[in-house]
């Protein structure tokens, strides 16, 4: 202090009120008083709550004394606070002279409006200040009780939503004007601090909140919600740089963001205005005056107009109109909710008898087509049973006309190899005859021997022999091949077998795929896991159809996916738990999820129209539900299908009866 009195660095301000800016340092003014007052002591007030450290020292001839220790930063102090501001009294006698020296620190807008008056004036100040603030709680605390009631009477959220910004909005008005701090939480000073900041963020969410709910503005303004939260994230910012001590800095963000934050909310006020919202009339309307506010308080703190009663207080004012506007326009919600709702009763009600009238006329139709209709639909079902049935045979009729197409294609071959081997077998058994007859003519005389020795050179016995081998290979080939195809025919086709039986399950496929050769043979290559599996009990006719149908599957899917080259499927066979599993797999088009939820249905098929019914794999359902098996699908559009399909050794005997 001593260091600052003999500086002699003072400048002579301009202002009424010096406007010391925003600074972490710490400021010093000086002035000098003379006391003219015979009755009255004098006092010094500093009428600015937000100061965080504010000393004052008086500097008199009997020397340099230290009159108040207080502030924001600081704990509460009788002798430095007798309301939200600051004043102390000065020792100065009757025509006496002294000089107070100031030292103010803030971290946010500093400003010293310094007045020195009698203790009678000091008083009258905080009393009309309370007065003030005081009416401006009542007006807040009326408001948030109405607005529950209606909330509870009404349920629309747009109330309590707009509770919660009058709560916090009163309580950044109060924590401006300092009451907060003085009344609540005078010994906190980490609350005093920065109460302001945080809860004027909280004050702006909330708030905005609100809007979103009472004029809908999202309905109204594009990307509304984005911007919005975008604001809320940077005043996330701006509490956060407080709170780690870069407070100057997350001042004038804060500063920056909640004026950008008025104006773009003044803007999706005016645009959902426009566009026929009419509770944006009233929001506009007290925004506007609340902005006002807003816009004059700032325009305090940067210099741009006199500090004084009207412009220190102007936000809370503000605010006060604005809650008075919104909530008039919230009640004017009420009635148009109370006219909508009259008018949808109303018609309701005129609906309601037209409907009685209607429903009288119609009972009389009604009663007479339930009958037609129930007629109507009785033979509906039996001619839907008839064409279910008619379409079942002709699924069967189209699998055994698949089956002899392929018994004609598969015998033809070895019949065609056959015969076209008998000619030169033929002409084989005369050149050796011919060779014969030659030996028995040469047998009579020895001459004749040269000559024989000469036609069997001649013609080859050798090779002829040879050629006859080959031929009689190719025919008992051929042989084997016609009888292995009547054997699978046999196999697949169980025309003697209607009952349960005892079969082969890897005999069973091997005989489908031998029936299905058309089928494969064309780029279709089929591959075979079959393990060596135990006899199952099963009617081993269904289990063929069953089979040819998810092979034929699976030969059309790699075939529309490969064409002629690249297709595969496969075969596998396994004992798995107590059961016999079989997986028919491909690398095919595979299904999507569509038509996998389809998969089972009756008619539902995705081959072109007369290439298929689409009752294929609803009777393998079928017959797999009647062997009392299980069967598991898995399909991947693109790369192919796999259908699992698990049978038991042996069928329950009275299920198996009764099916």
């Amino acid at each position: 202090m001593q260091e600052v009195a003999a500086s002699g660095g003072f400048k002579t301000s301009q202002e009424l009120v010096p406007n010391l800016g925003v600074s972490s340092a710490a400021q010093w003014a000086m002035f000098t008083v003379l006391n003219v007052n015979v009755d009255e002591v004098p006092y010094v007030l500093v009428d600015y709550p937000e100061i965080e450290e504010l000393d004052l020292y008086l500097v008199d001839p009997q020397g340099i004394r230290h009159l108040i220790s207080a502030g924001q930063a600081r704990p509460f102090s009788d002798g430095a606070q007798s309301s939200p501001s600051f004043s102390t009294r000065l020792d100065i006698p009757f025509g006496g002279t002294a000089q107070v020296f100031i030292r103010a620190k803030g971290d946010k807008q500093l400003q010293l409006p310094v007045y020195v008056i009698s203790r009678s004036e000091e008083s009258t100040i905080a009393m009309n200040r309370s007065l003030f603030i005081g009416g401006y709680i009542g007006l807040m605390l009326v408001m948030i009780l109405y607005n529950l009631f209606v909330f509870t009477s009404t349920k629309d959220s747009s109330y309590i939503y707009y509770v919660v910004a009058l709560i916090f909005s009163l309580f950044t008005q109060l924590s401006f004007t300092g009451y907060l701090g003085y009344y609540l939480f005078s010994d906190v000073p980490w609350i005093k601090q920065h109460a302001s900041l945080i809860l004027t963020a909280f004050t702006a969410v909330s708030s905005n909140l609100f809007m979103d709910r009472f004029i809908h503005a999202r309905k109204h303004v594009r990307h509304f919600t984005r911007v919005l939260y975008t604001f809320f994230a940077l005043m996330g910012v701006g509490v956060l740089l407080d709170l780690v001590g870069m407070r100057v800095q997350a001042y004038g963000l804060m500063q920056l963001l909640s004026m950008a934050l008025a104006l773009y909310t003044l803007a999706v006020a005016i645009i959902s205005y426009r566009q026929g919202e009419r509770s944006a009339k009233f929001f506009l309307i007290a925004w506007c005056i609340f902005l006002t506010g807003i816009v004059v308080f700032v325009a305090k703190d940067w210099g741009l107009v006199p500090y004084n009663d009207f412009t220190k207080y102007m936000m809370t004012i503000g605010s006060s109109v604005e809650v008075v506007l919104l909530s008039l326009g919230l009640a004017d919600r009420i009635n148009v909710l109370r006219r909508e709702k009259d008018r949808s009763q109303a018609e309701a009600l005129r609906t309601a008898q037209e409907k009685a009238t209607l429903i009288r006329e119609q009972n009389a139709v009604l009663e007479m087509k339930v009958a037609e209709r129930t007629h109507a639909l009785q033979e509906s079902n039996d001619h839907l049973k008839q064409t279910q049935s008619q379409l079942v045979s002709a699924e069967k009729m189209a699998s055994l006309g698949q089956l002899t197409a392929g018994i004609a294609h598969e015998i033809n071959n070895p019949i065609n190899y056959i015969s076209s081997s008998i000619p030169p077998l033929k002409r084989d058994l005369g050149e050796l005859k011919e060779v014969l007859e030659a030996y028995r003519e040469a047998s009579k005389g020895q001459a004749a021997l040269a000559p024989v020795h000469a036609l069997e050179q001649r013609i080859g016995v050798e090779d002829t022999v040879r050629e006859v081998e080959e031929i009689l290979l190719a025919l008992e080939h051929g042989a084997a091949r016609t009888s292995e195809i009547v054997r699978g025919l046999r196999t697949f086709s169980r025309l003697d077998e209607d009952d349960l039986k005892e079969a082969d399950i890897n005999e069973c496929l091997r005989s489908t795929v031998v029936v299905l050769g058309p089928q494969f043979r064309d780029g279709v290559r089929v591959v075979y896991d079959l393990q060596d599996l135990p006899q199952v009990e099963c009617y081993p006719g269904k289990l063929n159809q069953l089979f040819m149908n998810l092979l034929n599957n699976a030969a059309h899917a790699v075939k529309k996916r490969h064409g002629s080259t690249g297709g595969e499927v496969r075969i596998a066979t396994r004992l798995h738990n107590g059961a016999v599993q079989v997986a028919v797999g491909d690398n095919g088009t595979g299904m999507d999820d569509q038509v996998m939820s389809h998969l089972f249905e009756p008619f539902y098929t995705t081959k072109e129209v007369g290439e298929g019914t689409g009752l294929g794999l609803s009777i393998a359902k079928g017959i797999i539900d009647k062997h009392h098996g299980q069967v598991e699908v898995h399909s991947e559009l693109g790369t192919g299908t796999t259908f699992t399909i698990n049978l038991p050794l042996a069928q329950p005997r009275q299920l198996a009866k009764s099916a």
